[in-house]
């Protein structure tokens, strides 16, 4: 598995942000992309992920936003613990229903 380095937002944020100030000066946003990411130390692929992240979160393109996927993450953990609570309960109402029935009537 490759290391992963960690950047700075603020590294990430001015990474992007060069890259709308600059793209008018390249034939593409990709060049321009390239460009930037050799100036910084990051990788072509990493800064075109960044931008296209801030490009959806803007509204510039299409996607689920940051703050979509959080909120979507938040309640798909809540649904599983909810499964489970339901699983729980329903084991515990049919293991209480059987020694209902097994216990001597009076």
């Amino acid at each position: 598995m490759k290391n992963q380095i960690s950047y700075s937002p603020e590294v990430r944020e001015r990474a992007v942000r060069l890259v709308f100030e600059h793209q008018k000066e390249h034939e593409s946003q990709w060049s321009a992309i390239k460009s930037i990411a050799s100036k910084i130390g990051c990788t072509a692929e990493t800064l075109r992920t960044w931008v296209r992240r801030t490009e959806i979160d803007q509204g510039i393109r299409g996607g689920m936003s940051t703050s979509d996927r959080a909120r979507l993450k938040e309640l798909e953990q809540e649904n599983r613990e909810l499964k489970r609570a339901n699983e729980i309960l329903r084991k515990a109402s049919a293991y209480f229903a059987q020694a209902e029935l097994d216990r001597r009537p009076k």
